[in-house]
């Protein structure tokens, strides 16, 4: 197994922990990576755009005009396409976008996320992430301690101030290992794992 360094919050050495490589040290594969992002992104769509056809648009029972003798030119509706306020041709319709990938492949893909921030040397952990009270000003210090511009936070169980801390923080995010995934973690380019998550992380990816 390999061997990280542990800080605490100042960025100072504190001890050291074991990393098991079946998880912090797997073959990268991009393809993979790829295709577990663009099932997130395509899962994450709303697919609320909807306009109404002719058929669906309100009126167009009576014929605007009559067919000759005006010196216009025929029309039957004014619920038609070329009408202002007519209906739309060809447009979009509520849909779902989502679909899902086999659990082994999503599962494979998190480990290979968490193995890229660790071999890049992007990766750190600290023995404990407790802020006193929800303030912004102390999450960025921390951060600051880090010279993280941008990071991900991994917290052991859900952690209300740091969380609600780093809200109003650009760049930064906060989730429990519950939440982690792939396009979150390459979202940001610095991954930061408080160490009691370490041990769930395994305990959900090494099944």
């Amino acid at each position: 197994m390999a061997v990280c360094d542990v800080v605490n919050s100042s960025a100072e050495k504190v001890g050291e922990v074991e990393l098991n490589e079946a998880l912090f040290n797997v073959e990268i594969k991009t393809s993979i990576l790829h295709e577990v992002v663009c099932m997130q992104r395509a899962n994450r769509r709303s697919g609320n755009a909807c306009t109404k056809s002719r058929g669906q648009v309100r009126g167009g029972g009576a014929k605007p005009w009559r067919q000759k003798g005006t010196g216009r030119a025929r029309a039957g509706s004014r619920t038609s396409p070329i009408w202002r306020g007519g209906g739309v041709t060809f447009g979009p319709k509520t849909r779902d976008y989502s679909y899902q990938l086999p659990k082994k492949v999503r599962r494979l893909a998190l480990k290979m996320a968490i193995s890229a921030r660790n071999t890049e040397g992007n990766m750190v952990v600290v023995d404990d992430l407790n802020l006193a009270e929800i303030r912004t000003k102390d999450f960025v210090q921390v951060m600051k301690n880090f010279e993280f511009k941008d990071c991900l936070i991994v917290t052991a169980g859900e952690n209300t101030v740091v969380a609600k801390s780093a809200r109003n923080a650009v760049g930064y995010k906060v989730l429990p290992v519950a939440g982690v995934n792939v396009y979150d973690i390459l979202k940001h380019s610095k991954l930061m794992l408080v160490q009691g998550s370490i041990a769930q992380l395994e305990e959900r990816l090494m099944v």
